[in-house]
């Protein structure tokens, strides 16, 4: 099973867009989800405040910024939407 993390923080509105594409995507695919507030550790602050949201998928960035539903569903399924 495929594990997501979004790194987010208060009050961002691309944060909360994101979190709807990932509860879309959970609509159609399994996969293991936490959502972090960067603003908890002054290293995730660090790391990810000019890039908020990030969409983290097994360890790696998938996306940063914008977040959209057909690149995070191809990612967990495996497959293309086109397929």
């Amino acid at each position: 099973m495929h594990s997501v993390k979004l790194y987010t923080r208060k009050n961002c509105p691309l944060c909360e867009q994101a979190e709807l594409v990932i509860d879309m995507v959970l609509e159609d695919c399994l996969f293991q989800y936490e959502a972090i507030d960067i603003e908890t550790s002054d290293d995730l602050t660090e790391r990810f405040g000019l890039m908020i949201p990030v969409i983290v998928v097994d360890g790696e960035i998938l996306q940063y910024g914008q977040v959209d539903y057909v690149t995070l569903s191809e990612k967990l399924s495996g497959k293309t939407l086109n397929d």
